[in-house]
């Protein structure tokens, strides 16, 4: 994931998959990276990456949907 740019952290998986699903309906690829520790997910975060040239985009997107 070099290339790629994280463009919203939450700590709950399902901020990250409303995204991830409002970027899709504009056709911009996302992936989500958990790097929550599987014994306790308080520690850690879960990140929404986007290819550099959607990054724009995609955080005017994030933004209008008011997601906190």
């Amino acid at each position: 994931m070099n290339e790629w740019k994280c463009i919203y952290t939450a700590n709950q998986r399902y901020k990250a998959e409303i995204i991830k699903g409002i970027l899709a309906n504009e056709n911009i690829e996302a992936v989500i990276m958990d790097r929550q520790d599987s014994s306790y997910t308080v520690f850690g975060d879960i990140q929404v990456y986007v290819q550099p040239e959607d990054e724009n985009l995609a955080v005017e997107l994030i933004k209008s949907a008011h997601i906190e």
